[in-house]
């Protein structure tokens, strides 16, 4: 693993630069984080009994191949658009680069509208009894507005959730460490793993579940083009916010096992509730009630920054219509692509519950084996400025997670992505028509004009 000395002229852009490297750090780590971590302790239990840590510490390790894949890519094509544009290169495919860049869009997009109606219903409802997809329009339409006001003030709120996220996590780990140090908790526990299943398949079985807490990490790479120095900084900050994610993640992992049986984590409905209780400290339940909500609205502005950037992004490709390339003067935001956006996902959110990662992590799971079969074709072409070069063997091995990922999808997630990847695909031709339509006329109209400039001359 290399990275040579970044160049200091960076690469023209119209939108701003404004994105330093702790505010990248934030941006991903706040994306990879997630109020899904709250519950996710049960739901592992049920696969490796007390041996919590080790499909997460696995998950990290799958999630990383893929993320080496992108710090190269990333660096060595620095543009708006992500996966797309370095499907476009790897692959000189228009429709390929459209579908892997609609995957992404399409998994962003589903995604924000189930985090608004998690956030509208059973967090708010908490603290409020509203109506839930007014709450959840009225929320989209307050994410698009410091979407567009600019990066800046965008990543200034993700710094304060992502800090609020990272305490409840942290208040986990602390109350039990200092549980521990008392002599309280069962550390033996942390070596259990239910009968009648073998280890290593127990731990695969949940490695498959924990990565899903890892995915986030690659959608800052929609953001590049608004990063200073992003040879230099994107790589820090990627790799830096996964070992933090994971390191805390663990350490959770650890913590939960220590303080309770596996079967009592399993019934819990709020499993680190029931940790930090478990521990003796009177920490009231509205506490991490409030900490969920904050994570999902952290994690909706973020994505929505996303998909709006990787819009805009297919834009400039001609992949998408032109106008959703379209900057406000003064903020440098894409404002037609956060419109855009902000739209579709108010309109799925009237569908219902939209956010299950059994519908939107298959679409991602073929973006990120995209990734790394173009980070090893991409090779042969040489670029001038200098970028970060992955070992060749981790995209080789990310080309084997993604596949061994994709193995474990049930039939229903697959039919869910292949409905949506025809729409792409439809979409795709109808755009491909009405350029070749627009083209038409601009020939025939430029005909027209020498026509009658030539009679006028006769």
């Amino acid at each position: 693993m290399t990275s040579d000395t970044a160049q200091t002229q960076e690469e023209p852009t119209r939108l701003r630069r404004a994105i330093t490297g702790p505010l990248l750090f934030a941006f991903i780590l706040g994306d990879v984080l997630g109020a899904g971590i709250y519950a996710l302790m049960g739901v592992l239990s049920e696969k490796v009994g007390g041996m919590l840590w080790a499909p997460l510490l696995l998950a990290l390790l799958l999630a990383l191949l893929t993320a080496g894949s992108y710090a190269e890519l990333v660096t060595k094509y620095p543009r708006a658009g992500g996966a797309s544009v370095f499907a476009e290169r790897a692959f000189h495919s228009p429709i390929v680069s459209f579908l892997v860049g609609f995957s992404m869009l399409a998994a962003g997009v589903t995604s924000a509208a189930g985090l608004a109606i998690a956030f509208a219903g059973d967090y708010l409802g908490t603290f409020f009894d509203l109506p839930t997809i007014p709450v959840a329009m009225v929320f989209l339409a307050v994410v698009a507005a410091l979407n567009a006001r600019g990066i800046r003030e965008s990543l200034g709120a993700n710094l304060v959730m992502t800090a609020i996220e990272l305490s409840g996590l942290v208040i986990v780990i602390a109350v039990v460490g200092i549980f521990v140090a008392g002599g309280g908790g069962d550390a033996s526990r942390l070596t259990q793993t239910p009968e009648g299943t073998p280890v290593a398949m127990a731990v695969l079985g949940g490695a498959v579940i924990a990565y899903y807490s890892f995915v986030g990490f690659e959608t800052s790479a929609n953001m590049i083009e608004e990063v200073k120095d992003p040879r230099r900084t994107y790589p820090r900050a990627l790799f830096g916010a996964l070992f933090t994610a994971g390191a805390v993640y663990v350490l959770v992992g650890v913590a939960s096992s220590i303080a309770l049986p596996a079967s009592e984590l399993q019934e819990s409905s709020g499993p680190l509730l029931s940790v930090v209780e478990a521990a003796g400290a009177s920490i009231p339940s509205w506490l991490f009630s409030l900490i969920a909500l904050v994570a999902v609205a952290n994690g909706a502005l973020l994505t929505m920054i996303m998909v709006s950037r990787l819009t805009y992004g297919m834009a400039e490709q001609n992949l998408l219509p032109s106008v959703l390339g379209r900057v406000l003067p003064n903020r440098r935001t894409p404002w037609v692509a956060i419109l855009t956006t902000t739209l579709v996902a108010m309109g799925l959110t009237l569908v219902g519950d939209l956010a299950t990662l059994a519908e939107t992590v298959v679409l991602l799971l073929f973006v990120f084996l995209s990734v790394n079969v173009s980070v090893l074709v991409l090779r042969r072409d040489k670029v001038e400025h200098d970028h970060f070069r992955i070992w060749t063997v981790i995209p080789v091995l990310g080309i084997g997670s993604c596949i061994l990922l994709l193995t474990q999808q049930r039939p229903v997630v697959w039919l869910f992505g292949a409905i949506l990847l025809a729409v792409g695909g439809v979409l795709y031709l109808l755009a491909r028509w009405s350029r070749r339509r627009s083209a038409t006329r601009t020939h025939s109209s430029d005909t027209t004009d020498n026509q009658k400039e030539n009679h006028e001359h006769a």
